[in-house]
């Protein structure tokens, strides 16, 4: 192709164009940029609600007789609970705000100092773990953070911690997460995003305390329309000569 002279992604994330290269053959790219931010926090919280709240858990103890027997099913309340963040971008913002209306203390931690930013930020990835309930994965993708989500982080995060990721599968050492769940040191993982995606549904058949979900954080009506028009958008900016709305980093 060797006219071309834009790549117009359609999702957030862009971590499968190799924009380096693009840009070194003058190639445009661009993303959809805070267009589905809010709907993936939405599901971010959600996805915590399950867990602590045992949602999923009390439906499947009304449908299976277990309230027959007069057990209780004993919740967490969020008040209180500790929520890291890794990536504090558009979508770890929008989650920072949700968590303070629903009484979490939050913290984060990412490469780079925000400083305008109300919220903590840890001294280290690994003491962003020790210290969180709760961590977040919603760091943008690339070759440079590949499995940065590793063993010793999880490790950290401890037998009492969830791991909950809406941002890319190759940020997280997957083995490491099945491993942990499986013996007991890790309590939950909420994943939305794998290594391989679809994901095989016989590598997490027997893992406990796993919460699945299709790669669906940020796959809404409103989100769709919006990241359509914004494709629109920059092709009609590109082919009128004019700056585009939202080129890569």
């Amino acid at each position: 192709m060797p006219n071309l002279g834009l790549i117009a992604c359609f999702n957030t994330g862009y971590d499968g164009i190799d924009v380096d290269w693009a840009r070194s053959r003058g190639v445009v790219v661009t993303h959809a940029l805070n267009v589905n931010h809010e709907d993936v926090a939405d599901f971010a919280i959600g996805q915590i609600l399950n867990i602590y709240r045992k949602i999923s858990d009390g439906s499947r103890w009304v449908s299976d007789g277990e309230w027959q027997s007069n057990k209780r099913l004993m919740t967490t309340s969020l008040a209180g609970l500790r929520l890291g963040i890794v990536g504090l971008g558009s979508i770890g913002q929008a989650l920072a705000r949700r968590a303070d209306v629903m009484r979490m203390a939050t913290s984060w931690w990412a490469p780079r100092e925000k400083p305008d930013v109300p919220w903590p930020r840890a001294p280290s990835l690994i003491e962003l773990a020790r210290w969180s309930d709760v961590l977040v994965i919603s760091a943008r993708a690339g070759e440079d953070n590949r499995g940065l989500i590793s063993r010793s982080v999880i490790e950290a995060l401890g037998p009492r911690g969830t791991l909950v990721n809406v941002s890319r599968g190759s940020l997280v050492d997957e083995d490491a997460v099945i491993d942990a769940l499986r013996c007991g040191a890790l309590a939950a993982a909420a994943l939305d995003v794998y290594q391989k995606e679809p994901t095989s549904p016989t590598r997490w058949s027997d893992v406990p305390h796993a919460f699945l979900s299709p790669h669906i954080a940020g796959v809404t009506d409103l989100a769709l329309r919006r990241m359509a028009a914004l494709v629109v958008a920059n092709l009609d900016a590109f082919f009128n000569g004019e700056p585009v709305l939202t080129a890569a980093a």
